[in-house]
């Protein structure tokens, strides 16, 4: 008896250990419970959400100082979550490419615009 019991509290914590912590709704406890987020953070993402809750992932790295792409990846491997949803840093090259489609926006209007002035 002493055997099950004892498997069913390691089992229970090992659930407990990765349980999803959903920042909108978890408590400062809740919070503290996340490797990597201490007390000033959670105080922190408590008094942001109380003014309104966190939209997506780019809002809480916007609105949570000390947090950024490293810490929210950490932190959602930890089982964290904004509205359910796991942290998806955008690669590198999705970046990039981004960049250069804006450079190239920014860039094809003033040409035309500058043939247009010549004729």
């Amino acid at each position: 008896m002493l055997k099950k019991l004892l498997a069913f509290l390691a089992a229970m914590s090992l659930s407990a250990a990765f349980a999803v912590v959903d920042i909108n709704k978890a408590s400062e406890a809740d919070l503290d419970g996340i490797k990597g987020v201490g007390p000033a953070t959670s105080r922190l993402i408590v008094t942001e959400r109380k003014k309104s809750e966190f939209k997506n992932w780019a809002d809480f790295i916007a609105r949570v100082k000390g947090v950024g792409e490293k810490n929210a990846a950490k932190f959602s491997t930890e089982g964290m979550t904004v509205g359910g949803v796991p942290y998806q840093a955008a690669t590198k090259i999705d970046a990039k490419t981004s960049k250069k489609e804006e450079k190239a926006m920014t860039i094809k209007p003033a040409a035309s615009t500058a043939s247009a002035a010549k004729n």
